[in-house]
């Protein structure tokens, strides 16, 4: 199908119509496995994958190639409903699952690849990797060579962590060159784990790095921490969807956000309410504890969890309405990094 007809056969569908007025900012959702029989903390159901290309139809979003979207919103140009799909890890399923559907409806999509795993079982080959690319759908981008944890360990000496690093960002950005063609100055974070100085290498190289925090992209986002919505079975569920798609970027700074790696358990995570906000209307969670309180001293919120958190990886969420029955949306990740690697 040519790129005229995939477009014509999407606008058909309602997939690619724009919204008549603001609804929200750039929503950029995640995805790994897209399959019935894969792990089920990774993965989407096939049928959960089409309900939710469903919904994003019926709420006459928009998807959008992820570069330029991302751009747009972090300047503050983002004025329609938008939404783009990406995928980490370059999946077998995704090739034989979803980019099928995708493509189907012309929809753009992004894989970003972990450049060892390719050709290993489960794992797309190069050739597969390579039909998909010259795809005009299809943005192919960086996630590391081996997909380890890339902050830096306890212990680990900065030279030791900088050698590490670096080739694992530039060995992967060169293996999509020599064997795609392709050189996108985008990088998903392995785990979604990033500290202030990998963000920094990030921020050298003029890359865009995402997160696996949730929240819509705007111009109070950070171009190196930019969050995208989790859409795995226990996360992408019908009844809390349509909340994340028009959800709107938090109207506090990113950049003035901690970057999350962890000095205290509870951490405290502390900002600023702007004009726009209200402490009443403010609700916050914690992962595995459900709501918490938070304290209030004049227009600054500080929000701590009542225990303490014994997994690597927890998040800290707050929303605010919005208006329109849409809602602001902050999500914290924080890392313990003396927790063990998984």
């Amino acid at each position: 199908m040519t790129r005229l007809n995939r477009f014509a056969a999407a606008a058909a569908l309602g997939l690619t119509a724009s919204a008549p007025h603001a609804l929200a900012d750039l929503v950029v959702l995640q995805y790994h496995h897209v399959a019935d029989h894969t792990p089920p903390a990774t993965s989407t159901s096939r049928s959960l994958f089409e309900a939710q290309l469903d919904m994003i139809r019926d709420l006459n979003l928009e998807v959008v190639p992820l570069l330029p979207a991302t751009r747009q919103a972090l300047a503050g140009e983002d004025d329609s409903s938008r939404v783009a799909i990406t995928f980490d890890d370059a999946y077998e399923s995704v090739y034989q699952n979803a980019a099928p559907l995708l493509e189907r409806h012309g929809l753009p999509f992004t894989i970003f690849v972990n450049t060892d795993a390719i050709g290993s079982r489960g794992y797309m080959s190069w050739e597969q990797l390579q039909e998909l690319a010259t795809g005009e759908q299809v943005t192919i981008a960086n996630h590391s060579t081996d997909h380890g944890h890339l902050a830096r360990k306890p212990g680990e000496p900065e030279a030791q962590w900088h050698k590490r690093t670096e080739h694992s960002l530039d060995q992967a950005q060169g293996t999509l060159k020599t064997r795609l063609g392709v050189e996108e100055p985008m990088f998903a974070y392995p785990y979604g784990e990033f500290d202030e100085k990998l963000e920094g290498k990030l921020e050298a190289r003029g890359w865009l790095g995402f997160g696996q925090q949730s929240g819509a992209i705007g111009r109070y986002s950070h171009s190196t921490r930019l969050p995208r919505f989790p859409m795995a079975n226990s996360f992408g569920q019908l009844g809390s969807l349509k909340d994340k798609l028009l959800s709107k970027a938090f109207p506090v700074p990113a950049s003035k956000l901690p970057d999350g790696v962890l000095e205290t358990n509870p951490p405290e995570l502390m900002f600023e309410l702007g004009e726009k906000l209200t402490a009443d209307r403010l609700t916050c969670f914690a992962s595995g504890q459900g709501r918490i309180e938070f304290r209030t001293t004049g227009n600054r919120v500080s929000v701590k969890a009542p225990k303490a958190f014994d997994s690597r990886r927890f998040r800290y969420n707050c929303t605010h309405p919005a208006g329109d029955g849409r809602y602001y949306w902050l999500s914290q990740q924080w890392l313990n990094l003396d927790a063990p690697e998984d």
